[in-house]
């Protein structure tokens, strides 16, 4: 098995392992807040051309979307939604910029004190410019509002925030390691009736194809499948927090997702089921897939998808 460390080549992308124009690498990752809930959302925009999506919950038992975009550009992002508090900790590991739009009093009070408050691209801090309405009929007016990479890389040029970062820790490898199990189909059910994260292993893609509630998860732009490469299992604390982020129901609570220090992951690739620990000591690292050896695990090149869940949470493998 040979290992691609995407440290050692300038062409290589080191969020995807793959060997790209070494140009688009000479910019910043975007993170944009995606919304997931309700149905009619979907099929979003764009999600197929991001490097990285991370799905975790919000709250009231539904899921929304971090997507990172770093090799591909994309014409129309969104619906762009409002940020959490788990979008404290992505930026930072990803030097991103972080587009997103809405936040509770408590969350915005966080983000507006994070150490990355000079990469927020939001209208929450004025910077409409950056985002459009597009109406669809059906769609409330919180489901109509998207970005673009173009767009959002011309605001980090304005903002002198531009160019190629320092992102290390994933390793990638085309054949897959050994010590695998089989695993062709993967459900992670974070509310039954309402959202589901299935993922159906196709052997002549080499990849894995999305669906939710047992329907094809497709992208907006493409009218095609959502894949990915490896389906990362992260188990994590979640802490329910003070910050009230709605009343419907008698009201739901900011979820804080503790995705630092430890924990256990579970990792799909190449129809294949891998055991292993996630690890993050600090702030900045990007958060590293480790084996029972202490060493890192690679990835198959190509995007990743990965589910947030707690640490108990059940899922599905067959």
């Amino acid at each position: 098995m040979t290992i691609i460390d995407p440290a050692t080549d300038p062409s290589i992308n080191p969020l995807t392992g793959e060997r790209v124009d070494p140009a688009v690498l000479d910019r910043r990752p975007l993170a944009v807040k995606i919304s997931n809930a309700p149905a009619i959302v979907r099929p979003q925009a764009g999600l197929s051309f991001a490097d990285v999506v991370f799905e975790h919950y919000a709250e009231g038992g539904l899921t929304r979307f971090t997507a990172i975009f770093l090799s591909k550009d994309c014409e129309k992002i969104g619906s762009v939604r409002s940020g959490r508090l788990i979008d404290l900790e992505i930026p930072a590991m990803f030097k991103s910029m972080f587009a997103y739009s809405g936040a509770s009093a408590g969350v915005k009070q966080e983000i507006r004190e994070s150490d990355f408050f000079d990469r927020v691209i939001s209208p929450d801090f004025g910077h409409d410019s950056a985002f459009k309405r597009i109406p669809a009929p059906g769609k409330a007016y919180e489901h109509t509002l998207f970005t673009d990479t173009k767009t959002l890389w011309q605001v980090t040029d304005q903002r002198g925030l531009n160019g190629r970062q320092d992102i290390q820790g994933w390793m990638f490898s085309v054949e897959p390691p050994p010590g695998g199990a089989p695993a062709t189909f993967i459900k992670i059910p974070y509310e039954p009736r309402y959202v589901t994260a299935e993922y159906q292993y196709d052997a002549a893609q080499g990849v894995y194809l999305r669906s939710v509630l047992g329907e094809p998860h497709t992208d907006e732009l493409t009218g095609k499948q959502l894949t990915a490469s490896n389906v990362i299992v992260l188990f994590a604390n979640h802490v329910e927090t003070p910050i009230l982020e709605d009343t419907h129901g008698g009201g739901h609570y900011s979820i804080q997702i503790q995705l630092w220090g430890d924990g256990p992951a579970k990792i799909f690739r190449d129809g294949q089921e891998y055991d292993l620990r996630w690890s993050r000591p600090k702030r900045d690292d990007l958060v590293a897939f480790i084996d029972d050896e202490g060493n890192r695990f690679p990835l198959k090149p190509g995007n990743s998808w990965i589910q947030l869940v707690p640490l108990d949470f059940q899922i599905e493998v067959q």
